[in-house]
């Protein structure tokens, strides 16, 4: 197994740009209106017992990882997106077990800031060990 410098395993599966509507935020008009939360996960793993033998049980299924990240984000109103990056998280590490990390990014582009942005987000990593 080849580990990165973090003592985690280098191999890595990606999933980007999945955008769901979510009730996230401090604000009442955020809680009733909701908007689009984009989030970006990646999950590392040991991917060489799956290759080796094309086995799809020995490796971390990105469409449940699409389902964990949906059911998170259009689930219970939060204020932070910092906790829902968090549950995304510990529910991918719970739910995957041949992962040994993640790190999920959620995006909030619609943030209610006085300001021309493009873009908030929050990125948490969360390990076994």
């Amino acid at each position: 197994m080849v580990e990165s410098t973090g003592g985690h395993p280098a191999d890595r599966i990606s999933l980007t740009g999945l955008t769901a509507r979510g009730f996230h935020g401090v604000f009442a008009e955020e809680k009733r209106d909701g908007q689009d939360f984009t989030t970006d996960v990646v999950v590392h793993l040991d991917a060489a017992p799956s290759a080796a033998g094309d086995d799809l049980a020995r490796t971390v299924n990105y469409a449940q990882v699409a389902e964990t990240v949906l059911r998170v984000v259009t689930g219970e109103s939060l204020d932070l997106i910092e906790t829902v990056a968090d549950r995304i998280a510990r529910a991918l590490l719970a739910e995957q077990p041949v992962a040994t990390a993640v790190e999920v990014t959620v995006h909030k582009p619609h943030a209610p800031i006085e300001a021309d942005f493009a873009d908030v987000a929050v990125t948490v990593f969360r390990s076994r060990t």
